[in-house]
């Protein structure tokens, strides 16, 4: 069985510091929507009588990020892409309860400069 392929490298900025971009291969997305939980809800409710972390939600939107990254990845790999460089978040409300998470960067080959 061959080895699996190697990370792909992930940036926020426009470059990768010790690498060259070769070729860029376009722009790449995940997204995911996500709907807030009714047990979070009533949770966060009472947090915010007395203040604090809502920690359901922090876990919420953890996961929709990594889910909404992962996918992104999965974009630029099938491309052939080993970096995605200037990665950005967005999101937007779907319906009242829902949320969608988007991932978007530029997928790329880079090689060490």
């Amino acid at each position: 069985m061959p080895p699996p392929p190697p990370p792909l490298l992930l940036s926020n900025i426009e470059s990768l510091p010790g690498y060259r971009v070769t070729a860029c291969l376009g722009l790449v997305q995940g997204s995911t929507i996500r709907a807030k939980h009714f047990g979070r809800d009533i949770m966060a409710g009472l947090k915010n009588l007395v203040g604090g972390e809502l920690r359901g939600y922090t876990e919420l939107l953890q996961e929709s990020r990594q889910e909404a990254t992962s996918r992104m990845m999965e974009q630029a790999a099938r491309l052939g892409a080993n970096a995605v460089i200037n990665v950005r978040f967005g999101t937007s409300s779907i319906t009242q309860g829902a949320a969608e998470i988007l991932a978007y960067g530029t997928a790329v080959r880079v090689e060490p400069a």
